[in-house]
């Protein structure tokens, strides 16, 4: 049912993957951890429950509280340098603010800004962190691996320096072209922008593009 290869996962060990359709397209991003041979905490129960799965298995809710931990042990998880920790009791020390500052920086896609339904994995990156190809026979496989062996993406994440905080999804135009949107954007203290999009990987890295009202 996902894409990578969480039978290989030792006991205590965690790793990213993906819930696709058949089409590749995103449905949801997940980390597997295993907490005993048969015992695998995953999110999403909504939508295991509605699949018919080859293996017998239970399926049973659980509540938990989650916070990011900078330099400690826990979860594996795809924001660098920090893990997950669960039912900690550990109260915040970074705002929200700061914590997405540090996600965009880091370039780490996020639900519902960089990753939705109209997502390719290889295009935010995600075929490095959540697929592992020597896996099959799950739903979006064939599309993945064509698209990884055969072809390239058209797009790809980058980190943008802005001018101003723009709307989600404004257009980048590059020599009078649309060639990406923004997904992500916030404002530093020294009050400097930096954001996420994607755009087209013809485009130079260093290229100047023009917003709908500023420069990036």
């Amino acid at each position: 049912m996902v894409s990578n290869d969480v039978e290989a996962l030792q006991v205590g060990d965690a790793c990213p993957a993906l819930l696709l359709t058949p089409k590749a397209r995103l449905i949801a991003p997940v980390v597997v951890w295993r907490r005993g041979d048969d015992d695998f905490l995953v999110a999403v129960r909504a939508l295991l429950t509605r699949m018919r799965l080859r293996a017998t298995c239970e399926i049973e809710p659980e509540e938990h509280s989650s916070v990011l931990v900078f330099g400690g042990e826990g979860i594996a998880t795809d924001f660098p340098g920090a893990v997950e920790v669960l039912d900690s009791g550990l109260a915040p020390t970074i705002d929200t603010d700061e914590l997405e500052r540090r996600r965009v920086e880091a370039g780490v896609p996020r639900w519902g800004h960089e990753l939705d339904d109209r997502i390719l994995p290889a295009e935010a990156g995600l075929d490095a962190t959540h697929i592992n190809f020597g896996k099959g026979c799950y739903p979006g496989q064939e599309p993945i691996a064509r698209l990884h062996y055969r072809g390239k993406a058209n797009r790809a994440l980058r980190v943008l320096e802005l001018a101003d905080v723009p709307p989600y999804d404004a257009e980048l135009v590059h020599d009078g072209k649309v060639v990406g949107r923004v997904t992500s954007a916030v404002r530093r203290p020294d009050g400097s922008v930096v954001g996420l999009g994607y755009v087209r990987v013809e485009v130079p890295a260093d290229a100047r593009l023009e917003l709908a009202h500023a420069a990036a």
